[in-house]
């Protein structure tokens, strides 16, 4: 049940104070959802998300810049091999949705349609988009919506997204396309770059889901998502279709764990602000007082991973050494626990955890002793 508007009120002036007065929130985009996916358990990330926070500058700001950001050079070509997917039309994206998936009759260049989404602000731009996905299922033809907004709620706010296009079949199925500037060799690309579109598809999938909902009968939200890529090392364009099955059953658990925004920064002490033009020991104190989640794979997925894994060290916390690590571990919580455990001085020695540690110890102790006999 969506909370009433007096509530939703509140949380907004909540969130822009945390913000900063004055301070612009910064959008929430499919890439920071399935990060946020990733890592439901840290509070730190999901408040800093959900107010809006400039993480970027924020890292800055603190003394520990990210390595986060495109080149202009790598955004520009980019745009360009976007602009020439999506030429006359859409003709050749389209050509290729039907190629791939399928989903009726062979678009006829020229015959279809793509709809106007502007709209006043992001909440007007979600509401036309649904109302022309809705025209879209009814006309039973093709549909290429261009840069759509879709809403989805996260944790208790709003996050808008946009993808790069939905395309509506004539079957009245509904289609994500993600349109990537990385190279697609003999039918395949880097599975790293694959397996972060995948995730960030399977964010707009769901956000589609909301939309479709309110539509009787609710029309088919593919699985299959149509990942659009330079072949070889052209800028002629390519597709694969790829199943977000596992993404979006990931992602839609994930999501649903993270704990409300407003109940995160209810828990903060009075006059706490994260607005960047603050003093950098105030700002520091601030992102101390949300508890993090840090583990290494933040590095590549959040600007503040810099100072989390510093903070992370400094404290001798086991997440700096991997979540399966930490999971292997038990309770042993810090570096000192572990030392201390595999030296015999703590520890309950029928623990798993403890009594391979000590077996490790002993192990290297040996191993140690044989190299010093072996240089005598």
């Amino acid at each position: 049940m969506p909370a009433p508007p007096r509530r939703r009120t509140a949380l907004r002036q909540r969130l822009a104070e945390l913000r900063g007065p004055d301070v612009p929130a910064r959008p929430l985009d499919a890439r920071a959802l399935a990060a946020l996916a990733a890592n439901p358990g840290c509070s730190r990330r999901s408040l800093l998300d959900g107010a809006g926070v400039d993480k970027t500058v924020l890292a800055q700001s603190l003394g520990a810049p990210s390595g986060f950001g495109q080149s202009q050079f790598a955004f520009m070509r980019g745009n360009a091999f976007e602009a020439r997917v999506k030429a006359d039309g859409g003709a050749e994206l389209l050509r290729l949705t039907h190629r791939f998936l399928g989903g009726g009759p062979e678009p006829v260049p020229g015959g279809s349609a793509v709809p106007d989404l502007a709209a006043a602000g992001p909440e007007g731009r979600a509401a036309r988009t649904a109302l022309a996905l809705r025209e879209a299922t009814a006309s039973g033809g093709w549909t290429l919506l261009d840069h759509p907004m879709l809403a989805l709620d996260v944790a208790g706010t709003p996050a808008f997204l946009e993808p790069d296009a939905v395309v509506v079949h004539p079957d009245g199925g509904w289609t994500v396309v993600e349109i990537k500037s990385f190279p697609m060799i003999d039918g395949s690309a880097d599975a790293a770059k694959v397996g972060a579109a995948a995730r960030q598809s399977a964010v707009y999938a769901l956000a589609l889901e909301q939309v479709a909902a309110r539509i009787e009968p609710a029309p088919e939200i593919h699985h299959h998502v149509l990942l659009v890529c330079p072949k070889d090392f052209s800028n002629l364009p390519t597709a694969s279709a790829i199943d977000v099955r596992k993404q979006l059953s990931v992602t839609r658990r994930q999501l649903a764990r993270l704990t409300r925004v407003e109940d995160i920064a209810a828990e903060l002490p009075e006059g706490t602000t994260f607005d960047v033009r603050r003093p950098a020991a105030e700002l520091t104190a601030a992102v101390e007082a949300v508890p993090a989640a840090y583990a290494p794979e933040c590095l590549s997925a959040c600007e503040l991973a810099f100072h989390c894994r510093a903070r992370a060290r400094e404290q001798g916390e086991v997440t700096a050494l991997g979540r399966s690590i930490r999971g292997e571990l038990g309770g042993l919580t810090s570096i000192d626990d572990v030392l201390s455990a595999a030296s015999g001085a703590t520890g309950d020695p029928d623990d798993p955890a403890v009594a391979t540690l000590r077996r490790a110890a002993e192990l290297r102790a040996e191993a140690l002793a044989g190299e010093a006999a072996a240089c005598h």
